[in-house]
């Protein structure tokens, strides 16, 4: 009979699932951010249902689940985005409801309404001492009775600014802060957004700083280069005029070798000539 109700709470689960997907703000291409099933289910079994229902949904950051009757958070899903988590008019009590919760969406929860529930005792909240919660709801449950309530919760709970709506100095709390907080939230998403673009940017602008050093470089190098060919153009140009305008050694021994055998030539007739004119006299 209990896993008749379990599938049963399961299949209107589902149906109520779906339902709040398609009326739920999203954009064609990505999972809705907010989820809200109030009054969509009376479980049988006082569960949540099976978590792969919640699965499908790693991006959810608010889940409201009113008046469903659950006695047990028992096989609440890994949430890691959820900020903002809606449970009234149930039937929780104990710690073990709020140990699930910070299993579940420990790091990012920022507001927790467990109004009209059955907490009767402060340590009960002990889960919650640890986590980022910022406003807390529990109107309406058995603990709000007790003396020093208010001082207890706050003094367990050091992030909290906010219990039942009013601070820690009994001022409520404006419409105008939870405008400031949604913005902020936005805010930071945005930041998120950019410095991812930023970083993208900054690496496109050092390699394109990197890639126009490199063809300086190059330029610098080829100049360098084509500098010492026009040094060495010139080197041996001025070479060849030295060697131009030196005198033709060769060409001067057959100058002086030709005289030298001219002035032999001609002075051998005039000897022969005085000769004569010795043998004569």
């Amino acid at each position: 009979m209990a896993g008749a109700g379990a599938g049963e709470d399961d299949a209107a689960w589902e149906r109520a699932i779906s339902a709040a997907v398609k009326s739920a703000p999203l954009s064609p291409f990505s999972a809705p951010k907010t989820l809200t099933l109030d009054g969509a289910v009376k479980s049988s079994t006082g569960r949540l249902p099976s978590p792969a229902l919640f699965d499908r949904f790693p991006s959810l950051e608010e889940l409201s689940v009113a008046g469903a009757r659950l006695s047990s958070l028992a096989g609440l899903p890994r949430l890691p985005a959820l900020r903002r988590l809606s449970l009234p008019d149930n039937r929780l009590a104990g710690a073990d409801s709020l140990a699930a919760v910070a299993q579940s969406c420990g790091g990012t929860i920022r507001h927790l309404d467990l109004g009209n529930n059955r907490f009767a005792a402060v340590e009960e909240l002990a889960p919650l001492a640890p986590l980022g919660v910022e406003s807390l709801d529990l109107y309406q449950c058995p603990v709000t009775k007790l003396k020093g309530y208010r001082e207890k919760v706050f003094a367990l709970v050091p992030s909290l600014k906010y219990l039942d709506g009013v601070d820690a100095e009994g001022n409520d709390r404006l419409e105008s802060d939870e405008d400031e907080e949604e913005d902020e939230d936005e805010d930071e998403d945005e930041e998120g957004d950019e410095e991812g673009a930023e970083d993208g940017e900054g690496e496109g602008e050092e390699e394109d700083g990197e890639e126009e050093d490199g063809d300086e470089e190059e330029d610098g190098e080829e100049e360098e280069g084509d500098e010492d060919e026009e040094e060495g153009d010139e080197a041996e140009d001025k070479e060849d005029e030295a060697e131009d305008d030196e005198p033709d050694s060769g060409a001067a021994e057959k100058s002086e070798v030709a005289n030298g055998n001219k002035s032999a030539g001609s002075a051998l007739p005039s000897k022969r000539k005085r000769d004569n004119e010795d043998g004569g006299n």
